[in-house]
């Protein structure tokens, strides 16, 4: 795929943008309207005026029939310099695909516990924002240890997330999440996680998480829209468990929503 965006974009130069994320099968992005929601919810928190159509034109011209990762990324475009100008012009849109496997799918997830913290009060810290280093440095610390993830605590030493993941613990028979407040993303799985939950008789709470909380718990697992649920075995060495009929019983609702809306059946198990 080629494309050219102005080296003065001010997304190159500043990481001053937001992206998203999506799953396309056979065509259809799942959760789409949920990914758009998102997106231009991001946008308007930062200051960026952007269609939903421009959002909605990108994305339907990036659809082909094979299954896809698609991210589409907003940026306030080429301006003056300034870390705030005085004018703007038209944000840069930009859809890129890459192919994706049913083979990431059920694959187990190692963690480590990330050096640096993430910053629960920052503006920023519920949106997929394009500069991305902090987790990027934690993704080469979970690299370095020879395992597949980092788990992100926030300044008040709490579980926050992993890297790319929203972060899940059976405990007591309940699906426990941080909240948002904590400093993670809302994701768009997690969201689907939280409303299928109930659906299946077990409550959910969002609500601070202690890492001290995850050796204990029946399960974790971790969430995106790339992986859907992944189950988490390990952390710092020790081990999690993570064998559970609740997760697969969430597992096998998330494919029924996914074969209902792409017509496209996946096995998560």
């Amino acid at each position: 795929m080629t494309a050219s965006v102005s080296v003065e974009d001010r997304g190159f130069t500043l990481g001053d943008g937001v992206f998203d994320t999506a799953l396309a099968l056979g065509g259809t992005v799942f959760a789409r309207a949920r990914h758009v929601e998102r997106l231009l919810s991001a946008c308007a928190a930062i200051g960026i005026a952007v269609a939903r159509t421009r959002i909605e034109k990108a994305l339907d011209a990036a659809l082909t029939p094979a299954p896809t990762i698609l991210r589409t990324t907003v940026t306030r475009g080429t301006t003056a310099r300034g870390l705030w100008p005085a004018s703007v012009g038209e944000p840069t849109v930009v859809v890129t695909a890459a192919p994706w496997s049913p083979a990431l799918l059920g694959q187990k997830a190692r963690l480590v516990t990330a050096s640096g913290r993430r910053n629960e009060f920052s503006p920023t810290a519920n949106l997929k924002a394009i500069g991305y280093l902090d987790a990027i440095l934690a993704a080469r610390e979970a690299a370095q240890a020879g395992v597949d993830d980092a788990l992100l605590l926030n300044t008040r030493g709490r579980v926050a997330c992993t890297t790319i993941t929203n972060v899940f613990a059976v405990i007591g028979g309940r699906l426990v999440t941080p909240g948002l407040t904590e400093g993670c993303l809302p994701g768009i799985v997690r969201g689907l996680v939280c409303d299928i939950a109930p659906e299946l008789g077990l409550a959910v709470e969002e609500r601070p998480l202690a890492p001290a909380e995850l050796g204990g718990a029946e399960a974790v697992f971790l969430s995106n829209s790339v992986r859907l649920l992944r189950p988490a075995t390990a952390l710092d060495g020790a081990p999690l468990a993570a064998g559970s009929a609740v997760i697969e019983a969430l597992m096998d609702e998330l494919g029924r929503r996914v074969a209902a809306e792409c017509g496209v059946a996946l096995t998560l198990h």
